[in-house]
């Protein structure tokens, strides 16, 4: 094995493993107890399976690695490990993401504290600690403020203080959120600290990037539908239907962020919403998006994040243009039902051979529970298709649930029923008649 062709990756998927393979790279895969597969153990060269969120427990054993069979590269597109990546990126100095800057941009207040007095649009912030801290942080900023978990994924925890009489619920919600785990599945994250921010009213876009020694290439830039209250996402699209001055502003809004973060090399996947004043960032990660956006922009764009984030510290991939053009549209629609218990799920097969699917998941088994949608986990699964625009493309989606993919629903009144389409919303369906999504 040699070490100048070899990856340390710090948690992944079956894809990525598969991915890094496929460009002609060794891997040394470390992998969570929940998470790891028969295919990774026969893809990757070498399995270690532990808690890769430890620092503690991964770095004797990256030790060992570094030293037999060796390897050139360390990291992670994937939340839980991020941090962990940039700790062996310092302990070798392979270039990189670090872990002051994993950390800044993965802790949410660390970042609002970064931002302050850099970036002249950042929202106000604090740390919510005390009940009296949300009376505090109204009287300072108003309502509408924002709750929210300072690591926290999936917009659980998230909450939108509309006033005076809602702050008792809210602290009570916090206060039965601290030192629960924030994934239903894997159970990698803890909900500990919270912080309050102001809330900016307006569309919200994710971007996705890819940074080449400090040359931030906006790939695409993603239109996003947000529930307004429960904050979870029930749609993406690309390219994003927006006129060309505010795609600009966007644009340039995230090449600063990156710059101001330290970012300078791999994939980022950052959340902006455009309010009174202008494009604002509500978040970022420098890792890939969820919930198959590196699907779409590969459906629309033809280009392949995760391959980018895996060959390019091996430079085996070309640099990017600044402004990649799309061929298509594509969107991501999601499956929700009302409360009950799954009873079958057909057509994802029959789904997956369209031409114009790119790809259909779903989240749930038979006898699983159906909650109301609260957060991104209460979704039962997701579509992800192409079309001749974007417009097209959201529409299929909505076509395919309706037609294809069908999860039945013994519902909790006794009544049976079907899994549906996350419903968009009128005000934020750009482009679609009445009616049609």
């Amino acid at each position: 094995m040699n070490p100048d062709t070899t990856l340390l990756l710090v948690g992944a998927n079956d894809e990525t493993v598969r991915k890094a393979k496929d460009l002609g790279l060794h891997v040394l895969l470390l992998q969570h107890p929940t998470k790891v597969s028969a295919e990774q153990e026969k893809l990757a060269d070498i399995t270690c399976v532990l808690d890769y969120t430890d620092w503690a427990e991964v770095e004797p054993v990256v030790r060992e690695l570094r030293q037999t069979p060796g390897f050139a590269a360390a990291l992670s597109i994937t939340e839980a490990g991020l941090e962990n990546a940039g700790r062996v990126n310092d302990l070798y100095g392979l270039g990189g993401t670090g872990h002051a800057v994993a950390q800044r941009i993965r802790d949410k207040w660390a970042m609002r504290r970064h931002l302050a007095g850099r970036d002249p649009v950042a929202v106000g912030a604090a740390p919510l600690v005390r009940r009296k801290d949300l009376d505090d942080f109204a009287a300072a900023h108003g309502y509408p403020f924002i709750v929210k978990p300072v690591d926290g994924t999936a917009s659980l925890g998230v909450f939108r203080v509309e006033g005076p009489d809602g702050t008792d619920q809210v602290w009570e919600h916090v206060e039965r959120l601290r030192g629960t785990r924030t994934d239903r599945v894997s159970t990698l994250f803890v909900l500990q600290d919270f912080l309050m921010e102001e809330y900016v009213e307006g569309p919200e876009f994710s971007v996705e990037s890819f940074s080449f020694a400090g040359r931030h290439v906006v790939v695409a830039v993603t239109e996003k539908f947000v529930d307004p209250y429960r904050f979870a996402e029930v749609g993406h699209a690309v390219p994003a239907r927006i006129d060309s001055a505010t795609e600009e502003q966007v644009r340039a809004s995230v090449r600063g962020f990156l710059d101001l973060i330290g970012i300078r090399d791999g994939v980022c996947h950052t959340e902006v919403r455009i309010g009174a004043r202008g494009p604002v960032v509500i978040e970022s990660h420098n890792r890939i998006a969820g919930d198959a956006i590196t699907d779409l922009v590969h459906g629309a764009y033809g280009i392949d994040l995760v391959s980018y984030a895996l060959g390019w510290p091996f430079g085996l991939v070309p640099e990017l243009p600044d402004r990649p053009k799309a061929h298509a549209g594509a969107s991501t629609r999601f499956l929700v039902g009302d409360p009950g218990r799954v009873e079958s799920i057909e057509g994802v097969d029959e789904a997956l051979g369209m031409a114009d699917v790119l790809e259909v998941r779903t989240s749930v088994k038979p006898g699983d529970e159906v909650r109301s949608l609260k957060d991104n986990w209460d979704r039962l699964g997701l579509v992800a298709v192409t079309g001749s625009d974007t417009t097209a493309a959201i529409r299929r989606g909505a076509e395919l649930i309706r037609d294809t993919v069908e999860i039945r629903i013994a519902g909790d009144d006794g009544t049976g029923g079907r899994a549906r389409v996350a419903e968009l919303g009128p005000e934020t369906v750009r482009g679609i008649p009445e009616g049609a999504a």
